[in-house]
């Protein structure tokens, strides 16, 4: 996701009641937190009178366009989930998938005056997430639970979801996309990426292979979260799996989405924008515990040619985040956010290192069907 938006401005506690009070919740408000962990969307955390508590979000729609078809998406998706796991204890299945609450009116969200979009969801309480992955454990819990995500979801027509983004992954959209940041390039800014340019140029081919998978038919379209990075897992205190959150981009896509966008932030040794690339590495141990758990869940429903291309889904989606990062930075930084002029150079520059370091494993990465 990008880092451009801003927040809407501080809410008043008067105006969040008053959003809160037109859903069907069961709570009394007593007050609220912003919870401050997206960069895209608003989202307070109403401290009720007695428990539960629940999380109130506002969608940025000058980011999504189709706002409602947004909350459709995750509404659906989580209804579905909710039926496949009903045999669970109610405290139980509550904990494992987010559990949206309708308005007074019956519907999925509430638009205020402003023409801002609301939805109410349950808090999932004694829960942790994680930034960064620090061991193997919590590797491997997060490819289960990734993987149970995507196993549910698998009997889903994907056919039904907006595409809240389009062309997100698309690698034709995001070369086409280098290749006009190309033309217009200021000449201090071509000279100091030149050598990461020509990597772009030589790995055309190779990076487009899961695409051309996808638009042949020969992977499928599935139902995919689109931002597996593990903060967006939730834990248990035994640091066990709980559920997966933030689904804002639930949309049709394939498996190696998913997969890679979530090897591509858990096997990094270093924070995505490190300029000592010497503590840029691939940590393959990690690599080799979220396959695991993702595997446990998701092997029976994967097809052989799925299962082929895990490993390039990981450098693949590696090498989309240094394009884009790159070609933000051949505009001149107009849709990440910067701290310094270098900053989405240093940041392309980072991923390209993991990709070389990655290459290094490849060999050892790839997976041998049972």
């Amino acid at each position: 996701m990008g880092f451009t938006q801003q927040n809407f401005g501080n809410m008043s506690a008067e105006k969040l009641k008053s959003i809160f009070e037109q859903f069907e919740h069961e709570g009394e408000f007593y007050t609220y937190k912003e919870l401050a962990s997206g960069h895209i969307n608003d989202t307070y955390l109403m401290i009720t009178k007695d428990k539960p508590y629940y999380v109130l979000q506002r969608i940025n729609h000058g980011v999504f366009k189709d706002v409602p078809g947004l909350i459709e998406n995750k509404v659906s998706i989580s209804s579905h989930i909710r039926e496949k796991l009903k045999y669970l204890p109610k405290v139980q299945l509550d904990r494992s998938v987010l559990t949206f609450v309708k308005t007074k009116n019956g519907r999925s969200f509430y638009q205020d005056e402003e023409g801002n979009y609301w939805n109410l969801m349950y808090f999932i309480d004694d829960s942790l997430t994680f930034e960064t992955v620090k061991d193997k454990e919590v590797a491997y819990e997060g490819g289960k639970l990734f993987g149970e995500f995507l196993n549910l979801t698998s009997d889903f027509d994907a056919s039904k979801l907006t595409e809240v983004i389009p062309k997100f992954h698309d690698m034709s959209f995001r070369y086409s996309q280098f290749q006009s940041a190309l033309r217009s390039v200021s000449k201090e800014r071509l000279f100091k990426a030149e050598s990461y340019i020509d990597r772009v140029i030589e790995l055309k081919e190779e990076m487009h292979i899961l695409q051309n998978l996808k638009e042949s038919g020969d992977i499928k379209l599935r139902v995919t979260h689109n931002d597996t990075k593990i903060s967006n897992a939730l834990f248990a205190e035994d640091h066990k799996g709980l559920c997966v959150i933030d689904t804002d981009t639930i949309m049709p896509g394939i498996i190696h989405y998913d997969f890679g966008d979530a090897i591509r932030t858990i096997c990094n040794t270093a924070a995505e924008d490190e300029t000592n690339l010497d503590l840029v590495a691939f940590n393959a141990d990690y690599y080799k515990a979220y396959t695991k758990g993702f595997l446990e869940k998701m092997e029976a429903s994967l097809t052989p040619i799925e299962l082929k291309y895990l490993p390039l889904a990981a450098k693949t989606m590696i090498f989309i985040m240094a394009l884009r990062f790159l070609t933000d930075y051949m505009n001149d930084d107009v849709y990440y956010k910067t701290k310094y002029p270098e900053h989405n150079l240093d940041r392309a520059k980072n991923q390209f290192k993991l990709i070389e370091s990655l290459n290094e494993h490849y060999e050892d990465l790839k997976i041998k069907a049972n």
